[in-house]
């Protein structure tokens, strides 16, 4: 949805650039792009409108830090070449997470600095060039002793297993919840409802605004917005569509603790 409202001519709110699209996991959706703009503006974007629209957004897939890395420190020629507006990056936790595992010292050390210096670049590019970078995270499991708080979820967030309890978080720990500017939670609120909570901002207070997901991709609820008591953003509940099944995947894989 961000790739095609950037891609859109100023009249239509767009910022009439193209997007860098990075993709570490494989998933990005080319029908799902045509689907969203068709329904936005289905009167604007057909025949060779649309076409122009699509090619204004230039995937990149990724599949090892290095090679993500080695793409971040040459993207400035790109940026100025195709008039980028927009760099997505989908996602920044699964390279990380795929490669350095967190049972070691001295793998958590290296994982710390190599976040580091992507946020580093990260940041550069977005003050550089003035144009936003939006990056996505993935959620973990945490193990805690019972009576500790685990935020500002509801008592179904947090799951009851051997004496122990968890609850869903993002993943990647301190050191990536400290380098982003602004932190956005996507959460499922009700079986047909989600909620993008401001876990962390500069600007905005801690923020709750309920959408559904639909053709023209997230439609706020009508009345859907509100403000709740904020938390440590990296400690931040997030309420997941089934607990059972992210619990049973963690005791099946071990616990992710970064």
């Amino acid at each position: 949805m961000l790739s095609v409202q950037c891609t859109l001519s100023s009249e239509l709110g767009g910022l009439a650039g193209s997007v860098f699209y990075i993709d570490t996991e494989s998933t990005f959706s080319a029908e799902r792009l045509v689907e969203i703009a068709e329904a936005k503006h289905p009167d604007l974007l057909v025949g060779d409108k649309l076409v122009e629209l699509t090619s204004r957004v230039i995937v990149d897939t990724h599949q090892t830090c290095a090679s993500l890395m080695n793409r971040l420190n040459t993207i400035e020629k790109e940026i100025i070449k195709k008039n980028v507006k927009l760099v997505i990056v989908d996602s920044i936790a699964s390279l990380v997470r795929k490669e350095y595992s967190t049972s070691m010292v001295s793998n958590i050390t290296d994982r710390n600095n190599f976040l580091t210096q992507q946020a580093a670049l990260l940041k550069y590019i977005a003050e550089t060039f003035s144009i936003p970078v939006v990056v996505t995270n993935q959620i973990t499991t945490r193990f805690q002793s019972q009576g500790v708080g685990a935020g500002p979820g509801k008592a179904s967030d947090v799951i009851q297993m051997d004496g122990e309890s968890s609850y869903v978080t993002a993943a990647l720990g301190n050191t990536w919840s400290h380098s982003v500017n602004t932190r956005l939670i996507l959460q499922y609120h009700t079986d047909n409802e989600r909620q993008v909570m401001v876990a962390k901002s500069p600007v905005a207070p801690f923020t709750v605004f309920t959408y559904t997901i639909q053709k023209a991709g997230l439609v706020q609820k009508e009345g859907g917005a509100g403000h709740y008591s904020g938390t440590d953003p990296g400690k931040q509940n997030i309420q997941v569509k089934s607990a059972l099944r992210i619990d049973t995947f963690t005791r099946a894989m071990g616990p992710d603790q970064g």
